[in-house]
């Protein structure tokens, strides 16, 4: 599971299903296990807006409510607001798009670190998976120094059918993966999307499969891989190094 903080919860029933409601935008939505059945009606309206539902024990919501009255349930509110994917695209306005995609980056300081970097880097928005993955938590917004105000970032249910999406809008697909073409060698010029994998195992598999590329880092130490936030700093500038270059 994520990171979770209590900065940005809203608990009890009452606050939760009026959150609900509301057009604020709720990163997931927490019940108490086996409390699911007297939950039934504030589980099924985030599933008819494709918040995701999670369940916990009774000692995480009570560390999240501060030991208040939480009734079973919380749910955490975004930092900032998602965007839809052709907004992405349209903001690339006349310019070849500049993608970045997290895969599952469950570290909320490890997105908020692509999300400024990709900002700076000049990057059209960024694409998130709506599970198993970090959201626009107050941990990455204030990790991104406020570039979550400045870059767009999309959610979606299926990545894999997200990257064929881009792949028939003519976007290349670059993966980050130990075992790819050293990015030294790659001409990134055109419209690129670049894959960054999870901190754990990578890139998953569909994913990977997904991509047109695969792009590596060459390792000159003894260690053999760096920090996801670090690697896509490093391919990100040199995407756009590439496309600044005639």
């Amino acid at each position: 599971m994520t990171s979770l903080s209590n900065s940005d919860m809203i608990y009890g029933r009452g606050p939760v299903r009026e959150l609900l409601r509301s057009d604020r935008q709720t990163e997931y939505l927490l019940v108490q296990k086996g409390l699911e059945g007297s939950l039934g009606q504030l589980i099924a309206l985030a599933k008819q807006k494709g918040i995701p539902v999670k369940e916990v024990d009774a000692r995480k919501l009570e560390e999240l409510s501060g030991g208040g009255n939480h009734q079973g349930v919380a749910a955490q509110v975004s930092a900032a607001r998602y965007y839809e994917l052709e907004d992405l695209l349209n903001r690339a306005g006349d310019e070849p798009p500049f993608l970045v995609i997290a895969d599952e980056i469950e570290d909320p300081h490890n997105l908020g670190a692509i999300i400024r970097t990709a900002e700076a880097a000049g990057a059209h928005g960024l694409i998130v998976p709506k599970r198993r993955s970090a959201g626009l938590s107050q941990t990455v917004a204030k990790t991104s120094a406020g570039a979550v105000e400045h870059l767009p970032v999309a959610r979606v249910a299926n990545l894999p059918a997200t990257i064929q999406l881009l792949k028939e809008r003519g976007i290349w697909i670059y993966g980050a993966h130990m075992e790819g073409v050293p990015y030294t060698q790659v001409d990134f010029s055109g419209p690129a999307a670049l894959v960054l994998g999870s901190e754990g195992r990578g890139l998953g598999r569909l994913v990977r499969e997904s991509c047109d590329m695969l792009v590596s880092i060459p390792m000159y130490g003894k260690m053999n891989s760096l920090n996801v936030s670090v690697a896509g700093g490093i391919l990100l500038y040199e995407i756009a190094r590439r496309r600044t270059t005639k």
